[in-house]
C-alpha cells in the first residue's frame, strides 16, 4: 500500500479532525416537512449533509406505470448534488454514474426491509439530495432515507443505519471524513440495530479477509451506537407530533363548548 498523502493519526493516536479511531463524526437531524411529500428529513454527519424526500405509496405516474406489481410496491430513486456541494470543480448531474451508483445501492438497501406487500400496485419514490459532501455520502444518503421512510409511515421490519469504516495500516477508523475517505481502503455498511444483520457492505478496495470481517464488525456496533441517537431524534419527532395533535383537540372542543 503506497503511503498516505495525509496524517491519518497522530502520535496522540487522534484523527486530522480530533476524533479518535471508533468515534463518529457530530449528527444532526431534522424533520422538514416539504409541499406534497409524504415524508422529509435532513441527515448531517459531521460537513456531510443529505436531504431524503419520500412520495408515497401512491399510484405510479408515466413511466412508472411499466414498473407496476400486482403484489406488491416497488421502489424508485433519484440521486441529486447540489452545485455547491461538489469537490474539486466537478459538476454531476442526477445521471452521473457516481450518484446512480448511490441510488441503486439506497434501492437494493432498502427493497428487503420496506414491507411491500402492504402497498400492492404503487409506488415509493425516494429523492436524494447531497447538499454537502465531506464523505460518507452513501452511509448519509441512507440514514437520511430511513427517517424519511419513518416520517411518511412507511412500514419497515426495522431501521436502516449505515456508516463507512476505513483501515489506516491495521487500525480500523470508524465514520470517515473525505480527505481519509479518498486515501485510505474503506467500505460502506449498513445494518438492522435489532439484529446486527448487515443489508450492505460495499468495498472497493481489495483488503485481507481477516481485517474486513475486522471492520464489519467494528461498522456493525458503529451502526447501533447511531441508531440510538436516530431513535432519539424518532421519538422528540413522534412527541411534538401527538403534542400538536392534542392541541388541536382541545381547540376543537373549546369551540365546539
Amino acid at each position: 500500500m503506497s503511503s498516505s498523502r495525509i496524517e491519518i493519526l497522530n502520535e496522540g493516536g487522534l484523527r486530522q479532525d480530533g476524533r479518535r479511531p471508533y468515534e463518529l463524526r457530530s449528527v444532526a437531524m431534522t424533520f422538514s416537512p416539504q409541499a406534497n411529500a409524504d415524508g422529509s428529513a435532513t441527515m448531517q454527519q459531521g460537513l456531510t449533509t443529505v436531504s431524503a424526500t419520500v412520495f408515497g405509496p401512491r399510484e405510479p405516474k408515466g413511466q412508472s406505470r411499466s414498473l407496476v406489481q400486482h403484489d406488491k410496491a416497488f421502489i424508485s430513486v433519484e440521486v441529486g448534488e447540489a452545485a455547491w456541494a461538489q469537490q474539486g470543480g466537478s459538476k454531476r448531474t442526477r445521471g452521473d454514474k457516481r450518484l446512480t451508483e448511490v441510488a441503486a445501492a439506497i434501492r437494493d438497501t432498502f427493497e428487503p426491509i420496506v414491507m411491500l406487500q402492504l402497498y400492492p400496485r404503487t409506488e415509493i419514490s425516494i429523492y436524494v439530495q447531497v447538499l454537502g459532501s465531506d464523505g460518507g455520502i452513501l452511509s448519509t444518503a441512507i440514514n437520511a432515507t430511513t427517517l424519511a421512510l419513518i416520517d411518511a409511515g412507511v412500514a419497515m421490519s426495522d431501521y436502516i443505519t449505515s456508516l463507512s469504516i476505513g483501515l489506516h495500516l491495521t487500525q480500523p477508523l470508524l465514520d470517515l471524513s473525505g480527505p481519509e475517505e479518498s486515501d485510505i481502503p474503506h467500505l460502506v455498511v449498513a445494518s438492522l440495530p435489532a439484529t446486527g444483520k448487515v443489508t450492505l457492505a460495499t468495498l472497493e478496495t481489495r483488503i485481507h479477509v481477516d481485517r474486513f470481517e475486522e471492520m464489519l464488525d467494528v461498522g456493525v456496533e458503529g451502526c447501533r451506537i447511531l441508531h440510538a441517537e436516530m431513535q432519539e431524534e424518532v421519538r422528540r419527532r413522534t412527541a411534538t407530533v401527538v403534542e400538536r395533535m392534542q392541541m388541536g383537540q382541545g381547540t376543537t372542543s373549546a369551540v365546539g363548548l
